[in-house]
């Protein structure tokens, strides 16, 4: 893995190439890896604000593949900053597209309640300058600097004009949001009158990142559909990650980090999931959805419990407890050739669900050991002790167990982020 690339004309990280062939991981799904577009200098007004601040990343879903198809629609999606800032800017992706994404028109807007737009808060979105943009199939694009703040736990409304057909469109399946569509190009709108019809995904909009004088760096808490929120409720940010988030901007002092959330349900260490919208693996999208954000300093790896439920081990094998430890092995040292501390976080019991067996069992008695154990993380964050049944062990505690006795509730995903030692995580 090479040291982190900086782009010249203005400072900005390249989003990183995924590693596409690991352990026999490769499953067939061909990544077509596109560079992105030329950054373009900021004025000198917004150099001397950004002088002020380092530039982390507020807000940004893996994506993957599978997503609908648009035409001649605009999707006004919801964006939850988990640190204050100034001087945002959009990332577009076309990431797992086939074909270039012809995009009409951006704008950008503090939310004022729904889909509705904070009267006079819209602004117009460019790259290179300019409202409309082709991105090949494969890419990615950052927009220009857009004047616009927002505060710690604030929303903002993304609006995205598609003039054309999409095809398969690259997605986040599970936003745990409220997403609004309506036919025709109304990014301009304050109201939603036009949004009739409402999504639970986000559509390639991959990222917002701002350039803050609170945070020094960014945690991105990497994962599966637990990191995902799946079964938190709609609409209130209660994953982890947020939790999390809001505890950093509470603490004592100025907030030293923001947090994204980089967790896709479904998702495994080694393989590709079979449901293409569960992504491709953790070797192969590390790169990229995590060491690739802005102002990144910390990894909370959280990942590993499909492998076991599925016993999916490289090359179509059984999967042994030294596989996973080995996947986890090659995520230390990416993330430590681009100088990132990565944490390791113990996986969670789950007996009751369809998961568990005690061959799987044994594997992830095994693997928490190691990780444990090994010293080979910079840190570990014992999920397992914090959320296990005293009663039970191998089980959930039930305060915490959403009912599936696999996802955390509410309350659980609580205790997940209450677990946290935050000397852990250094700016």
């Amino acid at each position: 893995m090479s040291p982190k690339k900086e782009r010249t004309a203005a400072g900005r990280r390249l989003r990183r190439r995924p590693l596409l062939s690991v352990l026999g991981a490769v499953t067939g799904i061909a990544l077509t890896v596109v560079p992105l577009s030329t950054a373009h200098m900021a004025s000198a007004a917004t150099s001397s604000a950004q002088a002020k601040g380092r530039r982390v990343s507020a807000w940004s879903p893996s994506m993957t593949t599978g997503g609908r198809s648009f035409h001649d629609q605009t999707i006004r999606m919801v964006v939850h900053s988990s640190v204050p800032g100034s001087g945002a800017r959009v990332t577009l992706s076309n990431r797992y597209g086939t074909t270039p994404l012809v995009v009409g028109a951006v704008d950008v807007a503090v939310q004022a309640r729904g889909g509705d737009a904070t009267r006079g808060t819209i602004r117009n979105v460019t790259f290179g300058k300019s409202r409309r943009l082709t991105i090949p199939a494969g890419a990615e694009e950052v927009s220009d600097v857009v004047p616009i703040s927002v505060g710690a736990g604030e929303n903002l409304l993304v609006s995205l004009y598609l003039p054309g057909r999409t095809g398969i469109s690259t997605w986040h399946s599970d936003a745990f949001d409220t997403t609004y569509l309506a036919s025709g190009n109304h990014t301009g709108d304050t109201d939603a009158t036009a949004f009739g019809t409402t999504t639970s995904s986000w559509y390639y909009l991959a990222g917002l990142d701002v350039v803050s004088a609170t945070a020094k760096g960014t945690v991105v808490a990497f994962g599966d559909s637990i990191t995902d929120g799946y079964r938190s409720s709609t609409g209130t940010y209660s994953r982890w990650p947020d939790f999390l988030g809001r505890r950093l901007g509470a603490g004592p002092g100025p907030q030293r980090l923001s947090v994204v959330d980089a967790g896709i349900g479904g998702n495994r260490v080694l393989t590709d999931a079979p449901i293409l919208w569960r992504g491709v693996s953790a070797l192969k999208r590390f790169g990229h959805d995590a060491l690739g954000q802005p102002g990144v300093k910390n990894v909370v790896l959280f990942e590993g419990i499909n492998d076991i439920g599925n016993n999916a081990g490289p090359d179509g094998q059984p999967l042994t407890a030294q596989d996973l430890i080995d996947g986890y092995r090659i995520l230390i040292t990416e993330a430590h050739a681009d100088h990132v501390r990565i944490i390791g976080a113990t996986l969670m019991p789950d007996e009751g669900n369809s998961y568990y067996t005690p061959a799987a069992e044994a594997i992830r008695q095994d693997v928490n050991h190691w990780i444990r154990t090994s010293a080979a993380f910079d840190g570990v964050i014992d999920f397992d002790r914090a959320m296990r049944d005293p009663a039970d062990p191998a089980a959930l505690y039930p305060p915490y167990d959403s009912g599936d006795h696999l996802h955390p509730g509410d309350v659980g995903m609580k205790a997940l982020a209450d677990a946290i030692d935050l000397r852990l995580l250094r700016a």
